[in-house]
């Protein structure tokens, strides 16, 4: 909850039982359950609002998708991600890697590697 683990969980109410006492710790609890409800509410009412006012095109709008992470998953590794889905499903059993497998063996100490212009 909010990145929050149980020590921290039990210090936040050990300094709310401090600070409001605990007569008045269940009225203060209500209270903010009572602000955090009027905010979610007033949240939810104004995107509402905001679809409606830009019109059926856009019905399906997220405010989240403003967020400029979610906008760049959104728009632009969504094509890569097709394009890396419809690739991995038409790819062979055995992919050719231009590498000769059959060719290759280990180098012994003291010999030297063979030159590859590609890789340099």
């Amino acid at each position: 909850m909010f990145g929050l683990g149980w020590p921290e969980i039990v210090a936040l109410v050990v300094i709310a039982l401090l600070v409001f006492g605990p007569e008045k710790l269940p009225q203060a609890a209500s209270q903010a359950a009572r602000t955090l409800r009027n905010i979610r509410r007033m949240a939810n009412n104004a995107r509402d609002d905001l679809r409606t006012g830009l019109g059926p095109e856009f019905a399906d709008f997220d405010p989240a998708d403003l967020n400029p992470k979610n906008f760049v998953r959104k728009h632009l590794t969504a094509d890569l991600e097709d394009d890396w889905k419809s690739t991995t499903a038409t790819a062979t059993a055995e992919p050719d890697t231009g590498f000769q497998t059959d060719q290759a063996s280990e180098l012994g100490y003291g010999e030297i590697p063979p030159y590859d212009s590609e890789a340099t």
